[in-house]
C-alpha cells in the first residue's frame, strides 16, 4: 500500500500532464427533446411512461433540455476547464426504428456537439450505447434477439461514418451488466423483464454487439481514435466472520463470475468462464453462443473504462433465515443474479451516499490494481465515479461538502493505484449535470452542476469549483 491518510483524505497529490480530467453524462438522462427531429421511442421512454416503474412517475421527456441548450452547456464545460467530455449517443435519435438509413437531424446534433467540444479544446469521448435501445428492436426481442447485435453494428457504422474523423475515443457499451441483468433479470431497468435466461442471453448478445461494433467502427474511422468498452465491475468482498472460508470464497467466486468475468472473459480473454456456465446450467444451456462468437467479441481495445461507486459484501445463504439482498439495486421483484439466488448481499458499513451506497475509496484502488494485475498492459480509465447527495441552492450557492470529500478520497485512491503501477489514463466525474437518475427519476442529484428542472437554471456547485482547481493545478486541492 502507498503511504497516506488511512481515510484517503490526501491533498497535494499531483497527476501527470497527460492525465485526462473530464466529466460524463448519458443521452436519455440529459437530452430531453424526446419527440423532436425524428427521434423514435426507446425502451426507457416506454418504461418511464409505465405506471409504477419510476419514482414520482418521472420521465426523460425534458430532462435537462440539453438538446436545446447544447451551446451554453458547452460553454459551461469550458468554464470548468474540462479536458474531456464523455457523452452517449441516443440510438433512436439516429435510427428511430433501430434499422435503416440514419436520421440526418440526429447525426447533425451530435456533429454540433463534437465540433463544439473540439472548438473549446475538449476531447470527445463518445459512447454508442448507454441503455436507450430503440423500442422497435425490443418489440422484436431486444437483447435476447441475436439480430440486435447486428443492428448495433449497422448503427455503429452510420455514427462512425458521420463522426469518425473527430471523436477521440469510442466506447461501444456502457455497463452491459445493467442492460442485461437489471433490464432482463430484475426488472429494475428498461425493458423491465424478470427472466434469468433472458438476462444471460442478453449478456452474450451485448458482448457480441461490442465486438461487431468495434469492427464496424474501425472500418470507417479516419482519425486514429482509441477504442474502449466501459464496465461497472463489482468489487466483491466476503463477510468478515464467515461460516467457513470455503463458503466465503464460493460466494465471492459466484458473483465475480456473473458480474465481472461474464464480460472480461469474452472481451479480453476470448472465452466465457467455465464456472459461470456451470453455475447457470439450471437457467440456460448457453446454446445462444455460436461457433466463432467469442473470437468476434475479443476485439483489441486501447482502454478499458471502469465505472465505480461502491462495494458489495456477500455470503452463501443458509436457506432458512430470511434472505438478505442489500445489493444496492432497486428491488422490483426479479433477480439480477441468475443461478446465484442463494447468495446473500449483506448491508455494509457507512457512510453512505443518497443512493444508500457505501463510500469506500479503497474499493476503487483495489479494483484498479486487480485489473492491472489480471490484464497487464491494458490501459484503464475511470469513466464514471461520483455521488448523489440532496443538494440545495441557498443564496445562489450549493455547498456540497460531502461530494467534495467523496471526490477527494476517490481521486486519492486513483493516485495511489497509479503509484502501484496501474496505467490509468484519466478520470471522468459522474456527472456533469444533475439529471434523470433512471428508476429514481429526479430525486437523486449526482451533478457537480445543479439543475433546476423547472427553470433549467444551471448553478455550479462548490464541487465544480473544487474540480476546476484540481484540473488547473493537476493537484488534489487542500
Amino acid at each position: 500500500m502507498i503511504d497516506g491518510s488511512p481515510d484517503y483524505r490526501d491533498f497535494g497529490l499531483e497527476f501527470p500532464s497527460d492525465f485526462v480530467f473530464g466529466s460524463a453524462t448519458a443521452s436519455y438522462q440529459i437530452e430531453g427533446a424526446a419527440h423532436e427531429d425524428g427521434r423514435g421511442p426507446s425502451i426507457w421512454d416506454t418504461f418511464s411512461h409505465t405506471a409504477g416503474k419510476i419514482v414520482n412517475g418521472d420521465t426523460g421527456d425534458s430532462a435537462c433540455d440539453h438538446y436545446h441548450r447544447v451551446e451554453s452547456d458547452l460553454d459551461l464545460m469550458a468554464e470548468l476547464g474540462l479536458e474531456s467530455y464523455r457523452f452517449s449517443i441516443a440510438w433512436p435519435r439516429i435510427q428511430a426504428e433501430g434499422t435503416g438509413a440514419p436520421n440526418e437531424k440526429g447525426l447533425a446534433f451530435y456533429g454540433r456537439l463534437v465540433d463544439g467540444l473540439l472548438e473549446r479544446g475538449i476531447r470527445p469521448i463518445a459512447t454508442l450505447y448507454h441503455w436507450d435501445l430503440p423500442q422497435a428492436l425490443e418489440d422484436r426481442g431486444g437483447w435476447t434477439n441475436r439480430d440486435t447485435a447486428y443492428r448495433f453494428a449497422d448503427y455503429a457504422h452510420h455514427v462512425g461514418e458521420a463522426l469518425g474523423d473527430r471523436v477521440s475515443m469510442w466506447t461501444t457499451l456502457n455497463e452491459p451488466w445493467c442492460s442485461a441483468y437489471l433490464g432482463y433479470g430484475s426488472g429494475a431497468h428498461a425493458p423491465g423483464r424478470m427472466n434469468g435466461a433472458d438476462a444471460l442471453t442478453a449478456v452474450h448478445h451485448l458482448n457480441l454487439a461490442h465486438g461487431l461494433g468495434l469492427v464496424a467502427l474501425r472500418d470507417v474511422a479516419r482519425n486514429d481514435p482509441q477504442y474502449s468498452a466501459t464496465l461497472n465491475l463489482h468489487v466483491v468482498r466476503g463477510e468478515e466472520e464467515p461460516r467457513s472460508e470455503e463458503s466465503r470464497a464460493e460466494a465471492i467466486r459466484r458473483i465475480d463470475a456473473l458480474a465481472n468475468r461474464a464480460f472480461t472473459g469474452p472481451m479480453l480473454r476470448g472465452e466465457y468462464p467455465a464456472d459461470l456456465i456451470e453455475d447457470t446450467a439450471g437457467v440456460t444451456d448457453w446454446a445462444f453462443v455460436q461457433p466463432g462468437d467469442t473470437a468476434l467479441i475479443q476485439q483489441p481495445i486501447d482502454v478499458l473504462g471502469v465505472n465505480y461507486y461502491s462495494t458489495v459484501t456477500v455470503r452463501m445463504w443458509d436457506g432458512v433465515s430470511p434472505r438478505v439482498n442489500a445489493d444496492g439495486h432497486k428491488d422490483m421483484g426479479g433477480s439480477p443474479w441468475p443461478g446465484s439466488e442463494h447468495v446473500e448481499f449483506l448491508p455494509q458499513a457507512g457512510p453512505y451516499t443518497d443512493m444508500g451506497w457505501n463510500i469506500a475509496p479503497d474499493g476503487l484502488e483495489d479494483l484498479l490494481v486487480d485489473l492491472h494485475e489480471q490484464f497487464p498492459g491494458l490501459p484503464l480509465m475511470v469513466t464514471e465515479n461520483g455521488a448523489a447527495f440532496p443538494d440545495e441552492v441557498v443564496d445562489g450557492r450549493v455547498r456540497d461538502v460531502e461530494r467534495i470529500d467523496y471526490l477527494r478520497r476517490h481521486f486519492t485512491a486513483a493516485h495511489r493505484a497509479m503509484q502501484r503501477g496501474v496505467d490509468l489514463r484519466g478520470y471522468q466525474v459522474w456527472s456533469l449535470l444533475d439529471n434523470f437518475e433512471w428508476g429514481y427519476g429526479y430525486t437523486k442529484r449526482f451533478g457537480i452542476v445543479h439543475v433546476d428542472y423547472e427553470t433549467q437554471q444551471r448553478t455550479l456547485k462548490d464541487s465544480a469549483h473544487w474540480y476546476r482547481e484540481l484540473i488547473s493545478s493537476r493537484r488534489i486541492p487542500q
